[in-house]
């Protein structure tokens, strides 16, 4: 692996607490996911917040469930961090 992508996600485990083979993990679970399939989203939600330590109150997850459904997603860090804090 480059320094770089050590680097970065030496970061997010660092701010996130979530392992790369985590990461790893999730992305090849989700390769072939349908996101316009609620009960598919809604799982991967919960995997991610089980992952990540954070509890998702149901307004949040069916917020985030909603975006992604509807193929609303932010297109930017800040604007899906925010969607994230709401």
């Amino acid at each position: 692996m480059s320094d770089f992508k050590q680097n970065m996600f030496d970061q997010i485990q660092k701010k996130s607490n979530v392992k790369p083979d985590d990461i790893f993990k999730v992305a090849q679970s989700v390769q072939n996911a349908d996101f316009s399939d609620e009960k598919t989203v809604r799982q991967l939600v919960k995997q991610l917040a089980n992952i990540s330590g954070k509890t998702v109150s149901k307004q949040k997850e069916d917020k985030i469930v909603k975006a992604i459904t509807n193929n609303k997603m932010p297109k930017d860090m800040n604007s899906l961090s925010k969607l994230f804090k709401n």
